[in-house]
């Protein structure tokens, strides 16, 4: 039974007959399936870095209830009070990111992170659900003159992040970045002859980085070629994958997690299908399928530009980001080191969802009589 009745009409009550608890279902079980991973593939992870065993474990639990807080307050604001609190975050995290190229953590080349008390934290995590909102707001804004003001400030705003994201470098977050706003800004009524402006400029994008990022070319050769380079984590990846057949070998039995440098973050997806096998591994695909989809779907009922632009934007991401990190443990795409939503570890990656779906939550709310303009 709820705990909530119908005519409860506090703040909670409103909240949970109006929020899609499907979804909340579905993102709960993406959160436990995260712990149970983290804390399947993190130990010798920690182990080999001269840390304690469950050092990722305890970090990841700590960072978890406040993430679990970002996504329920945010899923309780008015899609006013949504796009307000995205405006402040995009601002502050753009600020902050500009700050690493003077102050931030050098990890692998990248220079993406600002350290504090033991912590750190990964500002552009936050840029990428608060710029879709930013962008669906001024795609949505209203013609006032015979130039589009919000579709103008809008495309300043993401030539500039892009080049932020870009310098740090971090070109996956780029790609992604990009191709969310392509999306939105097709949906908003992108002309035609836009679109092959921004497929051209993709593609010429794409041959660039390959001819001037040596990291890049590396990626994209040894994909194509395995013997062009060192494949060591995507042979113990799909090794993994060959061991855990359709059932698993069983929690905590998995052997190639100790090998893999990156078995608690970036191939996360590897240890889930050593472990617990093919159809665990669907599971975990069919949830994602269904937060993007039970989403799109909710979105597609409103009659609101903005919110169509928002929820689409996010979801987008969500499941973009996803695919990414699925595709490349299975070597369906070049490597690109990104988190897998809610299952790798990372306290900036982890918080940073947790708004992106608390966002999604609080815009395809049930509302009822005015419909929360933005």
């Amino acid at each position: 039974m709820s705990a909530f009745s119908r005519t409860d009409t506090s703040i909670l009550g409103r909240w949970w007959w109006t929020i899609d608890r499907w979804m909340i279902a579905a993102v709960t079980l993406l959160i436990l399936v995260g712990l149970v991973l983290i804390l399947a593939a993190s130990p010798s992870v920690a182990e080999k870095l001269k840390y304690p065993t469950y050092h990722f474990v305890q970090r990841q639990l700590a960072f978890l209830p406040i993430a679990i807080l970002v996504m329920v307050t945010s899923s309780m604001m008015s899609p006013k009070g949504i796009r307000r609190t995205a405006i402040i975050l995009f601002s502050i995290s753009l600020f902050l990111t500009v700050l690493t190229y003077f102050f931030g953590i050098e990890i692998k080349g990248a220079q993406r992170w600002i350290g504090f008390s033991g912590f750190s934290i990964q500002p552009s995590e936050f840029i990428k659900p608060s710029f879709v909102v930013v962008s669906a707001w001024l795609f949505a804004m209203p013609k006032w003159s015979k130039y589009n003001i919000g579709h103008l400030i809008c495309i300043t705003l993401y030539i500039f992040v892009a080049v932020t994201l870009l310098l740090q470098p971090d070109l996956g977050m780029a790609i992604v970045v990009s191709t969310v706003w392509c999306v939105q800004f097709f949906i908003a009524g992108l002309p035609l002859i836009w679109v092959m402006v921004f497929l051209l400029t993709g593609i010429g994008g794409t041959v660039g980085a390959y001819l001037l990022l040596p990291h890049v070319s590396s990626r994209i050769d040894r994909f194509i070629d395995p013997s062009a380079g060192d494949t060591f984590q995507i042979s113990r990846s799909l090794q993994a994958f060959g061991n855990g057949g359709v059932f698993g070998q069983g929690p905590g039995e998995g052997s190639v997690k100790s090998v893999l440098p990156d078995a608690h973050t970036d191939f996360i997806f590897a240890v889930a299908g050593e472990e617990f096998g093919l159809i665990a591994c669907l599971i975990i695909v069919g949830l994602f399928a269904f937060v993007v989809l039970r989403g799109l779907a909710c979105a597609l009922r409103e009659d609101n530009l903005f919110i169509l632009l928002a929820v689409s934007g996010l979801l987008t991401q969500f499941g973009l980001q996803a695919f990414v990190n699925m595709g490349s443990t299975l070597h369906l795409i070049p490597t690109k080191g990104m988190t897998l939503p809610f299952i790798s570890y990372g306290g900036s990656s982890l918080v940073g969802v947790a708004l992106c779906m608390g966002m999604v939550l609080a815009l395809t709310r049930r509302r009822y009589g005015a419909r929360g303009l933005a």
